[in-house]
């Protein structure tokens, strides 16, 4: 659209039209090459995060600490039978609550005793035998009740006391002892730590060696080792050890925690 110069000075509402069609026009272009360049930086940006450095060195540390297992674990279970469930529960829970009593009375609290498994279920016979004539039915001849009970002991010296008078009061099916770290995280932490002080340190060298300059991590990953398992088997020595007057030794070991951690370097 042409500019009519004498109209624009002499009509004013023409003039005000010419001005807006123009500014508008200038806004446009504007917003488009705003636009435009917000565009270009970001596939710039983008382009430039996704790039793996070229020049770049890899190192591996390994950090190891020794840890004492301050948690012992066992469990129990008592199994009795009777005519009703009245009289089996009656039997087991008097056993049961026997063991826990002397559990209790030699410090273990109640947070750490839990009962993990509670069954009650009908004992059939299926034949009958009078006169030397047998017969094949099914016949309720009583019920069974059993109870497991899970014990944490905190106290690792204690474990073996435990077992012990726990045999003593008449619960006769103890499971294998085991031992392990409670709070393992904490040893897992100091292990990461050392492995990356060596990875640094090992980088560093490296760096100096080669006469170049690291710039920061590109990656990093890590291997962690699993909590080893310390067991004692007690299955079927409940009777034995009642019988004995002094409580088995029950050597809790030691914990090997490592970290090894993989590290890249970018270097200029």
């Amino acid at each position: 659209m042409s500019l009519d110069s004498s109209r624009f000075v002499s009509d004013r509402s023409y003039a005000v039209g010419k001005a807006i069609y123009m500014g508008v026009i200038v806004l446009c272009l504007l917003a488009t090459f705003l636009f435009v360049k917000i565009v270009t930086e970001v596939i710039a940006w983008a382009d430039g995060d996704t790039t793996y450095p070229s020049n770049v060195i890899s190192v591996t540390g390994e950090g190891e600490v020794v840890a004492v297992p301050d948690v012992a674990e066992f469990s129990f279970s008592v199994n009795e039978r009777g005519p009703s469930v009245e009289d089996a529960q009656d039997i087991a829970s008097g056993k049961m609550n026997a063991a826990i009593d002397f559990l209790k009375g030699r410090g273990i609290e109640e947070k750490d005793i839990e009962t993990t498994g509670y069954n009650a279920y009908p004992q059939y016979e299926y034949s009958t035998c009078r006169d030397y004539v047998c017969v094949n039915e099914q016949r309720l001849v009583g019920y069974e009740v059993s109870q497991t009970i899970s014990v944490t002991v905190r106290d690792t010296s204690k474990a073996g006391e435990l077992l012990s008078g726990v045999g003593s009061v008449g619960v006769s099916n103890i499971s294998g002892i085991s031992f392990k770290v409670d709070d393992t995280e904490k040893f897992k932490a100091e292990a990461r730590l050392i492995a990356i002080e060596k990875a640094k340190a090992q980088a560093e060298t490296l760096a100096e060696g080669l006469g170049v300059k690291l710039k920061g991590v590109v990656s990093f990953n890590e291997e962690s080792s699993p909590s080893p398992y310390y067991g004692y088997d007690a299955m079927g020595g409940a009777e034995m050890m009642a019988k004995s007057s002094v409580a088995p030794q029950l050597p809790a070991g030691e914990e090997k925690v490592t970290s090894r951690v993989y590290v890249t370097y970018e270097i200029r």
